[in-house]
């Protein structure tokens, strides 16, 4: 590619070249978008995707923050949605230890979250090396997968409690803030997708 390009020949012509050799078009694609020509000078290589191993450990850990952070800000919801709306059904008192436990957990976890996720946003920025960023881009999908499932999770016991009669306004709310909590998640990393 690097060769045709110095040769002076134009993209039509090496796409042409490449598909005779057998090359598919997201081959061509990728192979003409690569290299940048330009005039006098020589084709200089565009930049790549890439792999850090200490911007995918401080996304791992990103990960089980916002993992934990989650899980405990929904017990806690969870809790009070159980103190706020009673159930007949349901006669035990509330468990404080493990509400003072949620909140605990979110107090250490948040601030490590949002000082995670505010210094890969800065030390990435907002241009194409924040597109580039292999580790990243795994990050938001799976993020996003994981919400997506929770999302449909969620959907199929609403409508599962309410075809069997089951739908309290204790379950409805439950479900709500799951619901929330998972479009939160998504909505946050959405835009990391692109690439």
């Amino acid at each position: 590619m690097r060769d045709a390009l110095a040769g002076g020949h134009d993209g039509p012509r090496i796409r042409e070249a490449l598909q005779g050799a057998g090359w598919t078009a997201p081959e061509i694609d990728g192979a003409m978008a690569a290299w940048q020509g330009g005039g006098d000078l020589p084709p200089v290589p565009r930049p790549r995707p890439y792999v850090s191993a200490r911007e995918a450990m401080l996304y791992a850990l990103l990960m089980i923050a916002l993992v934990l952070l989650c899980f405990h800000v929904l017990r806690l919801g969870f809790q009070l949605i159980d103190g706020a709306i009673p159930d007949g059904a349901d006669s035990a008192l509330p468990d404080r230890w493990s509400m003072r436990f949620s909140i605990a957990a979110i107090l250490a976890v948040l601030p490590l979250f949002v000082v995670l996720d505010h210094r890969m946003a800065r030390r990435l920025g907002r241009g194409e090396q924040r597109r580039r960023s292999q580790a990243r881009r795994v990050f938001a999908s799976v993020t996003i997968l994981a919400a997506a499932l929770v999302l449909l999770g969620d959907a199929v016991s609403v409508v599962h409690a309410f075809l069997s009669g089951d739908l309290t306004p204790r379950l409805a709310a439950k479900c709500a803030l799951v619901a929330v909590m998972g479009l939160l998640v998504a909505a946050c990393y959405r835009e990391d997708l692109d690439g």
